[in-house]
């Protein structure tokens, strides 16, 4: 009976010796994929997936998390985390007033161009220069609001803005669509961090 009890015992703790810590288990994950199957079949370790922005998460922890990078593990306390996805994007904001070309010819612009350039150096707000001769009908006095990626504004509008420095005012022609810009960069660039994370209870 003694033996049999003892190698119970020793069968026993040798299954939960083999079992995987909570760090070595995130150390094989790599996926969100491979995430959720790990919060599905380990609902008492309380974990949970977490997105996270700098600028926007402010606490502590969210700090030290965003200054990680992809695929690091660590521990505070008793929990642990893996940072699943790391992305860096960088937001631009200017004001620009558009110059349909299919309605105006490239003289015609060309003047124009001139014209809003004079009134802005000699002072004129670029908001009312924008709601005066801009041809999109933007009800936003041609702020752009903070904007990343080509779904938003042209490329070649991006590009442009990217290599310019706050308060420059310059022209941005999309030569193919006829479209063109006058465009003042009105805020510095906003470099963003972009984080999902992988928490879970124990080590």
């Amino acid at each position: 009976m003694k033996l049999s009890l003892v190698g119970l015992f020793l069968l026993l703790s040798s299954s939960i010796f083999a079992q995987l810590t909570v760090t070595e288990q995130f150390q094989k994950i790599s996926t969100q994929q491979q995430a959720q199957q790990f919060i599905d079949a380990n609902p008492t370790l309380k974990p949970v997936l977490l997105h996270l922005s700098n600028g926007k998460d402010s606490t502590l922890i969210d700090k030290r998390l965003l200054r990680q990078n992809k695929g690091d593990v660590f521990s505070v306390g008793y929990v642990t985390y893996k940072v699943l996805e790391a992305k860096d994007t960088v937001d631009y904001r200017a004001s620009y007033i558009f110059l349909d070309g299919s309605t105006l010819s490239v003289p015609e612009i060309d003047s124009l161009k001139k014209i809003i350039v004079q009134k802005a150096t000699a002072g004129a707000s670029f908001e009312q220069l924008s709601d005066q001769y801009t041809m999109d009908g933007n009800t936003t006095h041609g702020d752009t609001g903070w904007f990343f990626g080509v779904e938003m504004m042209p490329k070649e509008f991006q590009d442009a803005v990217s290599k310019h420095k706050t308060g420059e005012i310059f022209f941005v022609d999309v030569s193919e669509k006829q479209w063109h810009y006058i465009v003042k960069k009105t805020y510095d660039d906003r470099e963003k961090k972009d984080i999902t994370v992988l928490r879970a209870n124990g080590r």
